[in-house]
């Protein structure tokens, strides 16, 4: 089956030998995903500006890889304040409430840095492309 990978072209992808999200056959999987902190609209302490932030960049990362949230079947969320359930859980319901995929909320010690609240990992299972004898 054909591999697809999403690259962002962050650092850290050639660093650590891995990419946003890849695509095999209708699977796709997500990395962990966090917030692009501004300062102004996703602040370091609002877990749930940081929450839609993720969710509208994943969006994004589905269409380049023809899926869409509705093809969003499981969310991992990670957060280092498991006291920002009620912030998270609003945000998720945003793009999710009448998808509903499964998902886990779990408390950790820390992310990769101190401003980030949130991550979360999303798995997708994508309609299959049709074939050019479909098309036709």
């Amino acid at each position: 089956m054909k591999r697809e990978n999403i690259l962002t072209g962050s650092p850290w992808e050639d660093k650590m030998g891995y990419c946003r999200a890849v695509r095999i056959g209708n699977l796709i999987e997500v990395s962990g995903t966090v917030a692009i902190i501004d300062g102004e609209k996703v602040k370091a302490d609002d877990a749930h500006a940081q929450t839609l932030n993720i969710l509208e960049r994943v969006e994004k990362v589905l269409e380049d890889l023809d899926a869409s949230m509705n093809d969003v079947i499981r969310t991992r969320i990670f957060t280092t304040d498991i006291s920002t359930f009620e912030a998270v859980a609003t945000a998720h319901a945003k793009f999710f409430k009448d998808i509903k995929p499964t998902t886990g909320f779990y408390g950790i010690n820390q992310l990769v840095a101190p401003e980030f609240l949130v991550e979360i990992e999303f798995t997708a299972i994508a309609s299959e492309k049709p074939s050019i004898k479909e098309v036709l």
